[in-house]
Parts: C-alpha cells; sequence; structure tokens
C-alpha cells in the first residue's frame, strides 16, 4: 500500500515538475502581449491547393504614354495578392495606407466584416457576416489581420510606414497587434482622425466625432514622419491663425467683411483663377489680353451678389503667386490657400499634430466625391480625398511607393495621383481589392478611370494604369509542389516578373510560346520561360540587341546557371525562376 502512495505522489511530482518546465519556458518565450484563438481562415479548396500569380486583364490597361507613372490595380483576396507583391516588392513600399473591415458588427458596406471559418462546423460562419455578439467575432477579426500585417511588414521599406484607419471597436486589439508584429519601439501615433465635427448622435453616451488613424513604421530609426513637406504644399492641419486663406461663401476668412470700400481701398480687387489652378492679380483688375476667353478663369470674390475684402492687398498676392495653393471643393466652390513652409535652414520647425483635422476630412466629403465622379451614390462612406492625400503628403517622397491593399472605392489612386499633379511627383500606387458586390467592376476601377481620362470636378489627372487579377495555377500547393507544379509556375509568371521589374508593358511582337519581353522607359525584363532550351539562342541574341539594361530570367533548377551566356553585357542580370518565388512562398507558409 505504501509503495502505491509513494508511487502515485512521485508520478505526480513528475508530472508537477514537467507542468513547472513549460511554464518556465512560456515566461521565457512570452512576453506582454495581445492573445486571442488563432482560426484558419479557410479558402476555395482550388485556391488552397495551387499557387498564386498575378495575371494581367489586358482590356482594362489605360496607357496614356504622358510621362507620369504607370500604376498597378489588383483584383482578387487581399492575403493572395500580398502574397504574390511578397515576391514582387519585398521591402519597396515606402507608405502602406489601409482602411480595413472595423468589425462593428454593422451591414454597411463600408463596415462589413466576413470570415469563413476553416474548422467546418455549422454554427460558425461560412463566409457570412460576423454578427456583433458572435463570442469569436475579435478573434475572426485578429486571425484576419494578423496575416495580412505579417505580409504587409516585409513589404515595407526600412524607412516605410503604414497608417491604418479605425474605429472604437479594434482600436484598442489593433494597437497591440501592430505592437507583436512591428514591435511597440516602432510605434509611430495613435491620431484621434475628426471625421464628423457635429458628433453622431446614434451613439450611446457621446457623440462620436472622430475615428482613430494608427501609425507604426518598419524601422523606427529610419522612419521620417513630416520631414518630406519642407518643399511641400502645406502642412496636414490648419489653423484658423497660421494662415492667410480666403474662401467664397459663408465660410470666407476676408479681413473685414463688412468693411465699406473706402476705408480698406487695398483689399478690393478680383483674384483670377485658371482651369489649370493657377491664382494672379492684374493691375487694372480686368483679365489680361493672353486670357480672352473667359471661361478659362474663373472670377472672385463676387460672393453671392456681395463684394468682399480680403486679407491680403493685391501686392501681397502678387509676390506670393506661386506660394498659393487651390483646391477646388464639391460643395464650396474654390478655396484658396496660403502654402506653408515653417523652417529654420532646411528643416521644419513644426510637427504635425497628433489630432487629425480639416474641415475637408468630414466622412459626407468622401460620399459627395466618389458621388460627383460616379453619378450616383455607389459606396458607403469612403475615405475623403484631403485625408488621404495629407497622408501621403506626411509620408513619402516624390518617387515612392504607396499600396492599399483594402482599396475599397480607390479613394488612396485618386489622392495620390491628385498629389502628384500639385507637387510634380512621380508616386506610383499598388491598390488591392476584390470584387465582391462588384466593387471592382462598379466603384474602384470606374472612378480611376474617370479621374485619369475624364474631366470631373478637376481636369483629367492623367497617369496610366495596369490591371492584374489573381490567379491559381498547378496542382498542389508550396508544400507538395512538384516539377509540373514548378513548370507551370515558370510559364504564367512572365507579368509578376514585369511587376518585379516595373516594367509593365509586354513588347506583343517579342512573345512566343518559350519567351517575352517587357519594357519601360528605361529598360527591359526578358523572360525564357520553358526547360526545353530549342528556343533560347533566338531569345539570347534578342536580349543582346536591346539598346538598354536588361533584367534576364530563365527557367532553371539551379542557380546562374545562364550567367555566362550574356557576360558580355554589365547592364544585364541574370536570375533564375521559378525557385525564387516558391522560396518566398514557403518562407509564408512557415509565416502563418
Amino acid at each position: 500500500m505504501k509503495n502505491e502512495k509513494e508511487k502515485y505522489h512521485l508520478d505526480r511530482i513528475a508530472e508537477l515538475e514537467k507542468e513547472l518546465k513549460r511554464y518556465q519556458h512560456k515566461i521565457k518565450k512570452d512576453t506582454y502581449g495581445l492573445h486571442w484563438l488563432d482560426v484558419p481562415e479557410a479558402f476555395e479548396d482550388d485556391v488552397q491547393n495551387k499557387l498564386p500569380i498575378l495575371k494581367e486583364v489586358k482590356e482594362k490597361a489605360i496607357a496614356n504614354y504622358d510621362g507620369k507613372p504607370t500604376h498597378i490595380l489588383i483584383e482578387g483576396d487581399n492575403y493572395h495578392a500580398l502574397t504574390c507583391l511578397n515576391y514582387t516588392h519585398k521591402g519597396k513600399i515606402d507608405l502602406i495606407y489601409i482602411d480595413p473591415p472595423y468589425n462593428t458588427g454593422s451591414t454597411e458596406r463600408s463596415e462589413l466584416f466576413k470570415y469563413k471559418d476553416k474548422r467546418f462546423i455549422d454554427q460558425y460562419p461560412d463566409g457570412t457576416p460576423v454578427p456583433k455578439d458572435h463570442p469569436f467575432r475579435h478573434s475572426y477579426w485578429l486571425s484576419f489581420m494578423a496575416k495580412r500585417l505579417e505580409l504587409a511588414k516585409s513589404l515595407l521599406s526600412d524607412s516605410g510606414l503604414i497608417f491604418i484607419s479605425i474605429d472604437d471597436a479594434e482600436v484598442s486589439n489593433l494597437n497591440l497587434l501592430c505592437n507583436l508584429i512591428f514591435g511597440d519601439k516602432n510605434f509611430v501615433g495613435l491620431l484621434p482622425t475628426v471625421m464628423n465635427l457635429k458628433g453622431n448622435q446614434d451613439q450611446f453616451g457621446f457623440a462620436g466625432t472622430h475615428e482613430y488613424t494608427v501609425v507604426y513604421s518598419k524601422n523606427i530609426n529610419y522612419a521620417n514622419i513630416g520631414e518630406f513637406f519642407v518643399e511641400g504644399e502645406q502642412l496636414l492641419q490648419w489653423d484658423e491663425d497660421e494662415y492667410g486663406y480666403f474662401k467664397k461663401g459663408a465660410n470666407l476668412k476676408a479681413t473685414g467683411g463688412n468693411a465699406p470700400r473706402e476705408r480698406r481701398p487695398n483689399l478690393y480687387y478680383p483674384i483670377f483663377v485658371t482651369k489649370d489652378d493657377q491664382v494672379y492679380v492684374t493691375a487694372d483688375d480686368k483679365i489680361p489680353s493672353d486670357r480672352q476667353n473667359e471661361e478659362d478663369v474663373a472670377l472672385y470674390p463676387i460672393t453671392d451678389g456681395r463684394e468682399m475684402t480680403w486679407r491680403w492687398e493685391k501686392r501681397k498676392v502678387a509676390s506670393e503667386q506661386f506660394n498659393i495653393i487651390v483646391r477646388r471643393n464639391f460643395d464650396r466652390g474654390i478655396s484658396i490657400y496660403k502654402k506653408q513652409r515653417p523652417k529654420v535652414g532646411d528643416l521644419p520647425t513644426r510637427k504635425p499634430k497628433s489630432l487629425l483635422y480639416k474641415p475637408e476630412y468630414s466622412s459626407g466629403n468622401g460620399t459627395l466625391q466618389l458621388k460627383n465622379i460616379l453619378g450616383q451614390k455607389k459606396f458607403d462612406n469612403p475615405k475623403p480625398v484631403e485625408l488621404i492625400k495629407d497622408i501621403i503628403l506626411l509620408s513619402t517622397h516624390k518617387q515612392s511607393i504607396v499600396l492599399d491593399f483594402f482599396a475599397g472605392s480607390g479613394t488612396t489612386g485618386q489622392a495620390l495621383m491628385e498629389l502628384n499633379k500639385q507637387d510634380g511627383g512621380q508616386r506610383q500606387f499598388i491598390l488591392v481589392t476584390n470584387n465582391e458586390n462588384k466593387i471592382m467592376d462598379e466603384v474602384c476601377y470606374p472612378r480611376l478611370e474617370k479621374v485619369i481620362n475624364e474631366e470631373t470636378y478637376i481636369l483629367p489627372l492623367g497617369n496610366s494604369l495596369k490591371y492584374y487579377k489573381t490567379e491559381f495555377i498547378g496542382n498542389h500547393n508550396i508544400l507538395g509542389a512538384n516539377d509540373h507544379d514548378k513548370s507551370e509556375l515558370a510559364h504564367h509568371a512572365g507579368e509578376m516578373l514585369g511587376i518585379a521589374e516595373n516594367t509593365l508593358y509586354e513588347i506583343e511582337e517579342m512573345r512566343n510560346d518559350y519567351y517575352q519581353f517587357f519594357q519601360n522607359e528605361e529598360q527591359y525584363t526578358a523572360v525564357y520561360f520553358r526547360e526545353e532550351l530549342g528556343h533560347f539562342e533566338e531569345y539570347r541574341e534578342k536580349a543582346l540587341a536591346l539598346d538598354k539594361p536588361v533584367a534576364i530570367y530563365v527557367f532553371s533548377w539551379g542557380e546562374n546557371e545562364f550567367a555566362d551566356q550574356f557576360e558580355d553585357r554589365v547592364d544585364i542580370q541574370v536570375k533564375p525562376i521559378p525557385q525564387p518565388i516558391l522560396e518566398v512562398y514557403k518562407a509564408i507558409y512557415n509565416l502563418t
């Protein structure tokens, strides 16, 4: 009997020692952070057992050849698009802005959050909206966001930043999730962002006026916020005592609006605003002879039949002509602002404020802007263009690449192109959205097409656009990919390789069943995608005859097997396919 008791206690001690070791290991491994039930996400069966690629939809390309950037629009689930972009753009993205589902339990399309539980249990969501009272509501959302933010992090450059719009429903969880993924040392700001100054009276307790913008860096030691607007157009926020500004209508901030002309004669004069948003005044207050067509100019300050005064004298407007910004607003006509350049030497003297607010940030503005472009309301509560424009201004330089993988109605694309027009930038956007509820077909793509090619509330912006879809090839996922799957990947990877090199234009006359060529203004990409080498010499001669640098991709089971075939050209880089793509995909599988 004694032996049995001793054995029981000894076994119990051994179990407790094992449990203690597990806790000790957990303490060493775990830090303060966020824990949730990680609910695996289900995709379609054929998608889960194949390899993702990007394929161009050529009939939807918009080509203007106007010297402005060619942007990238991707239709598909953003998880698969981010997987592909981890090959094409790893470490290349300067700014990520996203406006993900807020997970409020609302049925509004802009806030709707769906999740497909992979566990095949009837009572859990199978792609239907997640209700507010669901016990796994936050776990679904965190599982959904974590995978995508992990992929997004690796896309950022060392100085890259991510801005995320969110509201109270998930702001706390998002902050902790970003601490986990990006590191709390790379936290930049949690910025209240005023979207409804009057307040939402439907909310309990307090009338909600704001959402949040969560900001993290890839590496805080290299990040820049607000330093790029030293040469820029404006500060993120406007205080009425910080800038001289003029507005049409009730918001006119002119000095002495009721002052008679005889008391302030130098403040009464017309300002001419041209269609291309140039501002000038004339000595005789008349349209100059080189502007005979009066439709080319807008004449102010005549508002509602009442003559108003300006804050500045005419000579100051003349001297500051190139430091004035024109903004065309749907509901308030034209606004005229003074540029702000606060600096000491070459450095700015102020930081942008932690509260984001301008009247233009109103969520109603975003709805009105989109409605005026499309002719009818097609989307609930899109972000206003001015908010996204200011975020881009604060966090990018003029050659930056900007990614939005919850692109929705396409506001980020319009904002970036408007900012490029404003400051002469060559920023490029990559937008990703699915086509659920026809948001790509009826909202995002038509919006971008119109602001690029048609006169909406501003002149056509120009630019060009390439349209891609996520597709799936092979018969196995990365963990089981065989030689046939690898050959298929190489055969279909050409457009992804063109994206990786930013050579987005295929040369149709140089394509056959063995190779294809792509180009931009500065270089070429040449892809030989067959294992059979019957046409390799023909491909090699064509590549060597090109008059600009060439990125050479050749199907290979090894590394640099064909480098010696091009060693006479120092401006040619030789890279194998498909193995480097598979290595990126494999890393993602290990990650998730």
